[in-house]
């Protein structure tokens, strides 16, 4: 109910016109009447935010909550308006004072609730805060307690309200908000005590800093301003350490390492000592994780500090100093090409293969796992992964299995350990998977696809196993274990086509069988497709290419085009189908990738949206084509060595890929048949059905060409991709 005389009725009664004055509660000082209407119209607008016109306000879908905003916004605010007016202690200027600390009240709420750290059921204490910082004020003592009882945002509009003229708590109420914000949002302390260096407290929350965000710590304390300065000056042993890390042009190395350093178990010289080293800095990585996971595995299950660093730069140096120098050497003799490998022990080559999953060759991985059993006095795989702690045992059985070794791994120790290894293979996958990680549990479904084919006795092994584990997560209530445990066992089931298992339907996830022409097509009734390929120094991407025109050269049903960054391939029979492909350009500043950027942007340019992505060329190149798939994605062939290990990338661009991969060695004499046989139902217009393509495209190969192409992994065998879709899937689903 309005109670004060608006300007305009004043107006209107003292040039004698007849009006009707509306009833009011109180008749304020005429020298405060424009105070008051501002007071009035902040309420008005507090009303017009619902975008209703009535008077009441509706900013919560709870009608209590509604009641309460109302009371406090309308009625309490006109309780203080008529109690500050009608006071007759209080002089004029100390009214005006109160009257304008309410339409600032009043517009910060406006302004603020919707946003974070606010909210519209705030408004009752806020009110009510106000009154007891007024009562405060009015005695000049500090509103600094009320601000402390209460939330951030009342906080931040109260001591709005008495800043003029100032409260005596405004300055130790700011510092009292600036420990309420860092308690929200304890991921902008850094920042906050980069603005606020000598805040009340200060140390003490570097402290925490420094233990919240280690790397965030470290980029603040190589800074030099007043913040860094004083962080490299606190006394306190993890501080000091961190800020001479961060000081160091070094600094990085010394990541992997923090753990120990600060527990006194290395010294910044022992690390000094051999950081450039490539081959002894490799060693103490390896040496540092092997200890890192026996550390792991005790009951206590210790996890030491900075795990993600160490395994960072163990993946980072086995690469860099071995891996792609064996990779690059592929045309040499074995005596030249694994020569940097003499050095390593057993244990420091099987570090080699775990981390370099998606850039090793097939042929260096079978040298480096060759040498691992040559470094051995006493060559047996349970001696091996007990001497590494089982540190990422399962992603060397699964290499294992991709690479056609497993069979040598198990046949080098005793046939009870053999089976104990392949039991702790498939157990506890609930342990090691969550929603942001599957990697162990991919790993065995990737595995089965590998071992069923070649060894159906362990197949059925692992088979069985899945179903026990299955049984005992349904026995525990482990929500999470019959989720993984399903997934695999329905998996393993599936891979035996005999079983005929329809994974769609056992695991609600889009068809994995065929492909529907329709999803494929644009708007305009196309298929389009774009390959990418790289210029080499060996020419293997040129003769890549020129291999692939050939394809389509001379054809009548195919029409060719060229500029001097891609290639144009248009259909002329059957359904329209358009393929692009950027030329693989070979010199400095890398031409072939300004190819592919001039072909995206033309693309981009005329609204043509891919459906079909294809890989040529070495595994170390993926990662670029990676960069360059759309959400689009249908289809996406991979057609490297290796490729198989990318499926967790393809699916995080487009979740419902079908991918095909090699395992293996990719080669043109397979990557080529498989594209004709696709392009071929494209023209028809048919749906892709990967089942009777897959068993045609069979039967063109023998010998040694039928070896290589059984490494390549159509969708419906692709057990990790449907495993990532089907998991995801699953624990996205509303429960019950």
């Amino acid at each position: 109910m309005k109670k004060i005389v608006p300007v305009i009725g004043v107006l209107i009664g003292s040039l004698g016109m007849n009006a009707q004055a509306p009833a009011y509660r109180f008749v304020p000082d005429k020298g405060r009447i424009l105070f008051h209407d501002k007071v009035d119209l902040q309420q008005e607008r507090i009303k017009e935010l619902d975008g209703k016109k009535d008077n009441s306000i509706t900013l919560s879908a709870d009608p209590t909550v509604n009641a309460q905003i109302e009371y406090a916004i309308l009625d309490h605010v006109d309780e203080l308006q008529q109690r500050i007016e009608q006071d007759s202690v209080l002089n004029h200027p100390s009214k005006v004072k109160y009257i304008l600390g309410l339409e600032t009240l009043l517009n910060g709420y406006r302004n603020n609730f919707q946003k974070k750290d606010f909210s519209a059921a705030m408004a009752p204490e806020l009110v009510d805060a106000y009154e007891k910082a007024m009562a405060a004020d009015r005695k000049n003592e500090s509103i600094e307690p009320v601000v402390k009882e209460s939330s951030y945002g009342v906080g931040k509009i109260l001591v709005d309200c008495f800043t003029f003229p100032e409260n005596p708590g405004v300055k130790p109420s700011n510092i009292v908000l600036l420990y309420k914000y860092i308690d929200l949002h304890p991921d902008e302390l850094l920042s906050i005590l980069q603005r606020n260096p000598d805040m009340p407290g200060a140390d003490s929350l570097i402290k925490v800093a420094a233990h919240n965000d280690l790397h965030k710590f470290y980029n603040y304390a190589a800074v030099g301003d007043r913040l860094g300065s004083r962080i490299r000056t606190l006394k306190d042993p993890y501080v000091h350490t961190i800020s001479r890390m961060a000081v160091s042009r070094s600094g990085q190395l010394y990541m992997p390492f923090v753990d120990l350093l600060l527990s006194d178990k290395i010294t910044f010289d022992e690390i000094d000592a051999i950081k450039d080293d490539n081959l002894a800095y490799y060693r103490l990585l390896v040496k540092t994780r092997i200890d890192f996971a026996r550390r792991m595995m005790a009951p206590a299950r210790d996890t030491p500090m900075e795990m993600q660093s160490l395994t960072g730069w163990l993946q980072k140096k086995g690469i860099e100093a071995f891996v792609n120098e064996i990779n690059g050497l592929h045309d040499q003799p074995d005596a030249v090409r694994f020569k940097c490998l003499e050095p390593l022990t057993a244990q420091e080559l099987y570090y080699l293969c775990v981390v370099s999953e998606d850039v090793i060759y097939t042929s260096s991985y079978l040298g480096v796992f060759k040498r691992i059993f040559e470094k051995m006095k006493v060559p047996r795989g349970d001696s091996l992964i007990m001497s590494v702690n089982a540190d990422y045992f399962r992603k060397f059985i699964k290499m294992s299995a991709a690479y056609n070794t497993l069979d040598t791994l198990l046949k080098s120790m005793p046939a009870e350990n053999a089976t104990s290894l392949m039991k702790a293979f498939v157990l506890g996958l609930e342990r090691t998977t969550n929603k942001a990680s599957v990697e162990d549990a991919v790993d065995v479904a990737d595995a089965y696809s590998s071992i069923v084919e070649k060894n159906s006795t362990l197949a059925r092994f692992m088979l069985d196993e899945a179903e026990w584990n299955y049984e005992r997560c349904v026995k525990s209530n482990d929500k999470n274990g019959m989720v993984v445990y399903r997934l695999e066992k329905t998996l393993f089931e599936s891979a035996d086509t005999s079983r005929k298992v329809n994974l769609s339907a056992e695991l609600g996830i889009p068809p994995v069988y065929s492909v529907d022409y329709r999803s494929l097509a644009n708007d305009s009734g196309r298929v389009v497709q774009q390959v990418f390929f790289y210029g080499d120094e060996d020419k293997d991407g040129q003769n890549s290419y020129a291999n692939f025109k050939a394809l389509f050269a001379g054809k009548p049903e195919w029409k060719m085009s060229e500029n001097e960054n891609w290639l144009t391939i248009k259909s002329t029979r059957g359904r329209p189908v358009w393929i692009f492909a950027n030329r693989p350009l070979y010199g400095p500043d890398d031409p072939d990738a300004k190819a592919q950027e001039k072909l995206n942007a033309y693309l981009q340019s005329q609204h043509i949206k891919p459906t079909i992505f294809i890989h040529r060329g070495h595994s170390y190149h993926v990662k670029y084509s990676l960069q360059q798939i759309q959400p689009t994605a249908r289809i996406v062939i991979l057609g490297s060595c290796g490729g198989y290990n990318n499926l967790s990338e393809v699916l995080n661009i487009s979740s419902d890929a079908h991918i095909i991969s090699s395992k293996q060695v990719g080669t043109k004499t397979v990557n080529e048949p498989i594209l004709k046989a696709m392009n071929d139902i494209l023209l028809s217009g048919r749906n892709i059905d990967w089942l009777p393509m897959w068993r045609d495209l069979g039967r063109q190969f023998n010998g040694g060409s039928r070896e290589k192409f059984d490494d390549y992994i159509p969708p419906y065998k692709n057990l990790g991709a449907i495993f990532i879709k089907a998991y995801r899937r699953a624990i996205s689903a509303p429960s019950g």
